[in-house]
């Protein structure tokens, strides 16, 4: 297991690889916040939130493909963070783009 950051129009995006699996997962939250340019954290866990219910109530993959997993939040402290694979996050942008 192994976590660290990466940096994307000049913002952290969380994200961590799984050895065993292969295969590198991003921080939702992060990923929203760059698409849809909020830089503060609470507004782009907010949009997250609506967007993950709007996800569900259609039936969407996109939500039931992401995981959880406790990572290093603003405040320092781990919390549980809502993770996804490249292919996931590549269909959770289109999706943005469509609204």
């Amino acid at each position: 297991m192994h976590e660290n950051l990466a940096l994307f129009q000049e913002q952290k995006i969380r994200r961590h690889r799984d050895e065993k699996q292969e295969k590198r997962y991003f921080s939702v939250i992060d990923i929203v916040g760059v698409l849809v340019g909020h830089t503060d954290y609470q507004k782009a866990k907010s949009y997250w939130t609506t967007l993950k219910n709007r996800l569900k109530a259609e039936g969407s993959e996109v939500v039931t493909n992401c995981d959880q997993l406790k990572m290093l939040a603003q405040d320092g402290k781990m919390r549980l963070t809502d993770l996804a694979d490249v292919e996931t996050i590549l269909r959770l942008v289109q999706y943005i783009k469509k609204i």
